[in-house]
């Protein structure tokens, strides 16, 4: 192909990639205003968390854009299409009655910290593929240790969240333990002859992916064992003291234990400083599974709630939840760097031997992924431009509002509220209005009519088999206005359904 031939192709293909100099820039900055015109004009209507269209009636909405051409289209004709039937039917979590699930509304600086990432495009797996990146990401680890309380010895690394930093955990805890207790290394020659015997206690409300990862290194899901929790949905140090005692009985190996600090549907945490000093007196391993409390963190008022976390050999954080951050951002934490080691492997195209030798900071080498994002840059501009301060209010004012919506559901007489003084930010309650009807059914109708109505999204969940009602409260800008508003919406839907009343 000839240089004329080959400029044209190359000039062909420009309008479609990050471009650099000034008329680049300015053609970037036409892009870049497009979407958030669309996303602009799309959203000042908004006004509930969903515009309320059943599943059919979006996906035929959506068949008309989903037909894919081999010719270009333009930009603006694009988003034009998807406005409606992708954007405006979205979940607006940003919407202060979108109370469901532990789905944050993202702060600001980390929406447009997306940006960035997607434009600059670094890879966390070698230094050499983000030079600058691979820097920030280290100081964030060592800051949130800090934060932690870890010493100078622990260390860190961002994760796609709460599950992986779980697996992680769960992964270290157990060659830990092989390693220590037979000489043996997993990572070499695979599972020990006795693995059959190995053990994990958690409590029975902890987050499944504990299970979920036990299972996925070949102990199987039989090597978790469930401890039962007190009416706080608290894991107590004495049913864990008497299963390790059973176990060890039973001829088992019990070696680690995952305390949880922030439970899926209440928001309880297991007792850390006692789990601490037991888990110090028998040998095992801590893992705190901290992704939803790890908000704490930065609280003025409640910190002292994560007592003791700073004794765990491993840690969970999640800052897509309680730090207001973009899809997916979280890290995992440990005690001692050295652990961190079980994880390398090296490859001549990517980390080699010499890297290490010459002091060149490889971030692959303390990570179960390799092509990782540079999520650690949302973090650092929200830290920076919010101020921890702030932050922490936030956290707080969630609290806040949690606390008021249980005081006004234990108020009303249809109501039973299971944790009346909720530990973080998620209330569970059922609507229970007397008499013979089916509360569980009539439960399951209230939140799935309202989330198909689009009036307030609430999530449903399982108490003793029962569906129950939940709100979890993580926009600091939802009110107590907001939260007496979805109660009686909550009233004013069961009544219609039961035949009382109708709009």
């Amino acid at each position: 192909m000839g240089t004329t031939t080959t400029k044209l192709a190359a000039a062909e293909f420009d309008s479609f990639f990050l471009p650099y100099g000034e008329s680049g820039g300015e053609h970037f900055r036409n892009h870049v205003e497009l979407v958030v015109d669309t996303l602009a004009d799309a959203l000042q209507d908004v006004d509930r968390p969903l515009e309320g269209k059943t599943g059919q009636d979006i996906q035929q909405e959506l068949r008309g854009i989903l037909d894919l051409s081999e010719e270009p289209q333009a930009l603006h004709e694009v988003l034009r299409e998807i406005k409606g039937p992708v954007i405006k039917n979205s979940l607006h979590v940003s919407h202060e009655r979108s109370m469901a699930h532990l789905h944050c509304p993202p702060v600001l600086p980390g929406v447009l910290a997306e940006l960035i990432i997607g434009a600059l495009n670094q890879s966390m797996d070698s230094w050499d593929q983000s030079p600058a990146a691979t820097y920030v990401e280290e100081a964030l680890n060592s800051y949130w240790c800090g934060r932690i309380g870890f010493s100078e010895r622990g260390d860190g690394v961002f994760t796609s969240g709460g599950t992986q930093s779980n697996y992680m955990g769960m992964l270290l805890a157990r060659d830990a333990f092989c390693r220590s207790k037979w000489e043996h290394i997993v990572q070499r020659d695979g599972l020990p002859e006795s693995f059959k015997k190995m053990r994990v206690l958690c409590s029975e409300e902890a987050h499944f992916s504990v299970k979920k990862s036990v299972s996925q290194l070949g102990l199987g899901e039989k090597a978790v064992v469930p401890v039962p929790v007190n009416e706080d949905h608290q894991m107590e140090l004495n049913e864990v003291r008497r299963t390790v005692e059973q176990l060890e009985q039973e001829g088992l190996l019990p070696y680690a234990v995952v305390s949880t600090c922030g439970t899926t549907d209440y928001g309880s945490i297991d007792p850390l400083e006692s789990l601490a000093d037991f888990c110090e007196e028998k040998g095992l391993w801590l893992h705190v599974d901290a992704a939803y409390g790890a908000g704490l963190l930065l609280s003025e008022k409640h910190i002292d709630k994560l007592a003791g976390i700073d004794r765990a050999d491993s840690v969970t954080l999640d800052f897509h939840k309680w730090l207001f951050q973009p899809i997916s951002c979280g890290m995992f934490a440990v005690k001692d760097r050295k652990h961190l080691r079980l994880l390398s492997h090296h490859a001549d195209y990517l980390n080699p031997v010499e890297d290490e030798e010459e002091g060149i900071l490889n971030l692959v080498n303390k990570s179960v992924q390799t092509t990782r994002r540079f999520d650690a840059l949302k973090v650092l501009l929200t830290l920076k431009v919010l101020g921890t301060r702030l932050l922490g209010s936030m956290v707080d004012r969630t609290m806040e509002v949690a606390s008021f919506a249980a005081e006004e559901l234990g108020r009303r007489n249809v109501f039973r509220v299971e944790n009346p003084s909720p530990e973080l930010s998620a209330v569970v309650f059922q609507y229970q209005p007397g008499g013979s009807l089916d509360v569980s059914g009539l439960n399951r109708k209230i939140q799935q009519k309202l989330f198909h109505e689009g009036t307030a999204v609430i999530a449903k969940t399982s108490v003793r088999g029962e569906p129950f009602l939940k709100f979890t409260l993580l926009n600091p800008r939802t009110t107590e206005e907001d939260v007496l508003a979805v109660i009686d919406e909550i009233e004013h839907t069961a009544k219609e359904i039961l035949g009382g009343t109708s709009h």
